[in-house]
């Protein structure tokens, strides 16, 4: 809006329809959306209609994008997804990929300019770089507390004033962030850590899977166990033994998913993004 761009309003993304009639035409530069909204438009055979000859970037955000989503979508309009991560209380955005970056780096990129990233573990000390740890946050962006919640925000930030945001991350070479999970996503299986990203990331890539989401239910076997719920994507053919199999080319032992259920859709917010909340609550009824 700032430079007088023309802006494309989506009411509804899951009227897929009606949202390729809107940007089949409109030679769009810039196209924002989370994971699952792109392989909404991956699954969709009038997407081949759509001019995206001025395609310069996509921007996946609010949930992980998945590699295998990002390499589609660059085998259809030349270009990868762009990874960024944020959350309301930094309005929003803290990392992106840079432009200059041309391939996909199952990353949110570096901090945006005036902003510090630091990531500590359970005891408030910071962890070397490739280990992963709480994403804390300061800038020009991050909000300055909860309004009248002193207890909340006794909790939201470190002693020098960092935001923590709930998000474990690692730091990879050159200072890229690394999403790893929300922290109170993280499953643990008979004493080691598993994140449900990292899962479904493979089970997505399975054949004949269209998306997924993985929570932790209890298990007197092994405290926690991994459960999916998978959606398959149209008229085809997968099992649980075969998604399981996938896996296990793919996985260490005690991340491989020992429940895979088929579900018809997956419970969303209104910009796509799946819910785990609602999946284990699912598990717990």
């Amino acid at each position: 809006m700032t430079v007088g761009a023309k802006v494309i309003l989506i009411p509804n993304p899951r009227d897929t329809d009606a949202f390729i009639g809107a940007i089949r035409n409109a030679k769009f530069t810039v196209i924002p959306g989370v994971n699952t909204l792109f392989q909404l438009l991956l699954a969709s055979p009038a997407m081949k209609d759509v001019d995206i000859s001025a395609l310069k970037v996509a921007i996946g955000g609010g949930a992980a994008v998945i590699r295998d989503t990002s390499e589609k979508w660059k085998a259809l309009t030349g270009k990868h997804i762009k990874e960024g991560y944020g959350l309301s209380e930094t309005s929003p955005i803290l990392c992106i990929n840079p432009m200059s970056v041309a391939e996909f780096t199952e990353t949110c990129g570096l901090p945006v300019p005036s902003t510090d990233i630091k990531l500590i573990d359970d005891e408030g000390r910071e962890v070397a770089e490739g280990e992963a740890g709480e994403i804390c946050a300061k800038g020009p962006q991050v909000m300055r507390g909860y309004w009248n919640n002193d207890e909340a925000n006794a909790s939201a930030f470190t002693p020098d004033g960092y935001f923590k945001t709930g998000d474990v991350g690692m730091l990879t070479a050159g200072g890229f962030v690394k999403i790893v999970d929300r922290k109170k996503d993280m499953v643990i299986v008979s004493g080691f850590n598993v994140y449900p990203n990292e899962i479904e990331a493979t089970v997505t890539a399975a054949h004949g899977v269209a998306e997924c989401a993985c929570i932790g239910v209890p298990s007197d076997k092994t405290g926690e166990a991994l459960r999916v719920y998978v959606v398959k994507a149209p008229f085809a053919e997968a099992s649980a033994d075969d998604i399981i199999a996938h896996c296990r080319t793919e996985l260490a032992g005690y991340k491989v998913p020992r429940q895979i259920v088929f579900v018809d859709a997956l419970p969303k917010s209104n910009v796509g993004k799946i819910l785990r909340r609602e999946l284990r609550k699912l598990a717990e009824g």
